[in-house]
């Protein structure tokens, strides 16, 4: 049996570029909203999201029963990238 480099066939190695182009133009990420909201870039698209969400309707804000438990949110902030990897928002 032979392999596929006694054949003289090569997978060639793939590299990734782990950084971005204009690294002062993207916020950093935070850990808690409070911190996000100081910031011009996270208070924007946090607001875009929640536009979103009542756009769309996704929950009706109704009183909330005894006996049921609450399902709530959490913020969750990452960089968002384009399918070529370069920064959308």
């Amino acid at each position: 049996m032979k392999t596929r480099s006694q054949h003289g066939i090569f997978k060639p190695r793939q590299l990734f570029n782990l950084h971005t182009s204009t690294p002062q133009s993207i916020s950093p990420l935070h850990t808690n909203p409070i911190d996000a909201l100081k910031d011009h870039n996270w208070k924007m698209a946090m607001k875009d999201e929640y536009d979103a969400l009542i756009n769309n309707k996704t929950w009706d804000l109704v009183p909330r029963p005894s006996n049921a438990n609450v399902i709530q949110s959490l913020w969750i902030f990452r960089h968002k990238k384009k399918s070529d990897g370069s920064f959308e928002r």
